[in-house]
């Protein structure tokens, strides 16, 4: 489930904002997460004993063979990543956003499960470690929960686990590596070099526009969400805005297949305040009462 927010607990507050444009939140700041997050820095143990890892100023770009790493989230989300000079390793990077526990993390290229470990209250916590094949792997930790297994193939923007706050954490956040050979490089994301040292904004393009399933990533199977309004059917509209035509409705408790998100008009649902909306075959419903695993975009743009 995504992270706890708002819950309207009456039908009538339910229809309201769905139907009635008065009783639409006004739209959100434009802000990203560098801006909402205030300059927050986070702090972590490193790595475990015998794990840590020298950093070389090289990028990804810069070794042959090197995949096309992507962001370690689904395609379209925003996160905030920090870099510092007291980070273990150096060249690692520290992914934040608001209301992030619990957030889905996907794999940032192909590859194969080389590690799944649980370090109890101290360093990475419960982490993940994925071969890329040519000496390259990631590294994916602090994570809530864990759902791939070692030796398991996955694909780009496939989920591997979700953000939280395990082992050596001050507070939510993905710490994330990329090594070549044991040695810790300054990852790139989508051919860009990660800022070193700072804070930036990114956005995810991974697998915005790829054909698997990636629980989280888009594709051309859709990602599958869930329907929540407490009693009331959800309009499906032509377009994504409350004063678009209705062409239909979906029952609450509905599952429902996400081929594409666009942004439109504010509405405040189930699960909080937002400009988010989501295509499924028909029309387009409010993100904001339904359910995928994730707060923000999870799946490609629509056209």
């Amino acid at each position: 489930m995504r992270s706890a927010r708002l819950i309207l607990s009456t039908p009538i507050l339910l229809a309201a904002a769905l139907l009635l444009p008065g009783c639409l939140a006004a739209a959100p700041d434009d802000l990203g997460p560098t801006e909402t997050l205030g300059g927050e820095e986070w702090s972590d143990d490193g790595p475990p004993a015998g794990e840590g890892a020298e950093s070389t100023d090289s990028a990804s770009d810069g070794v042959i063979g090197a995949p096309d790493f992507q962001l370690p989230f689904p395609c379209g989300q925003v996160w905030a990543g920090q870099t510092r000079t007291n980070h273990s390793p150096v060249n690692s990077v520290d992914f934040n956003r608001n209301d992030d526990i619990g957030d889905t993390v996907v794999a940032a290229a192909k590859g194969k499960i080389s590690r799944v470990e649980n370090e109890g209250n101290t360093s990475y916590g419960r982490w993940v470690e994925i071969d890329h094949g040519g000496g390259f792997r990631t590294r994916y930790a602090h994570l809530s929960t864990q759902s791939v297994k070692v030796g398991q193939g996955v694909d780009m923007g496939q989920k591997i686990g979700t953000v939280g706050s395990t082992g050596g954490s001050t507070g939510p956040h993905l710490h994330y590596e990329l090594r070549h050979d044991g040695i810790a490089l300054r990852p790139m994301f989508n051919g860009a070099k990660a800022l070193f040292f700072g804070t930036k904004d990114y956005t995810s393009k991974n697998s915005c526009g790829g054909g698997q399933d990636s629980g989280g990533g888009g594709g051309d199977k859709g990602v599958t969400g869930t329907v929540n309004t407490s009693g009331p059917d959800l309009t499906v509209r032509a377009a994504p805005s409350t004063a678009s035509k209705a062409v239909g409705s979906v029952n609450d408790g509905a599952t429902v297949k996400i081929t594409c998100q666009k942004h439109g008009s504010s509405v405040t649902g189930t699960y909080g305040k937002s400009t988010l909306w989501d295509f499924i075959g028909d029309g387009y419903i409010a993100d904001a009462y339904v359910s995928t695993g994730s707060d923000g975009q999870v799946a490609p743009t629509c056209p």
